[in-house]
């Protein structure tokens, strides 16, 4: 048994280790508000309020993080954020 909870310790550990990145969103004079709110609702399943918040945020200040993650997580959230014609990027 005791091997069995170092192996669990272990995973712990390289869980934690896995590095976080964001994807930040930024502004563009060319997508409404709906089409932005519509897009973080069904990219990075934000709830309505926290898409709507974060499309205000992006419009105020010029871009905003959406989503945290790993960058295996992020990475095809940000290619269909692209693909919809908005400006994102992982950092």
């Amino acid at each position: 048994m005791g091997g069995q909870i170092k192996k669990q310790e272990n995973l712990d550990v390289l869980e934690q280790k896995e590095r976080l990145y964001n994807i930040v969103l930024f502004n563009d004079d060319v997508h409404s508000f709906d089409f932005v709110i519509e897009m973080l609702i069904k990219v990075c399943e934000h709830s309505s309020v926290q898409a709507e918040q974060c499309s205000i945020i992006v419009h105020n200040n010029g871009k905003c993080t959406v989503k945290t993650g790993t960058f295996r997580e992020l990475r095809p959230r940000c290619s269909k954020l692209l693909e919809a014609g908005l400006s994102a990027e992982i950092v």
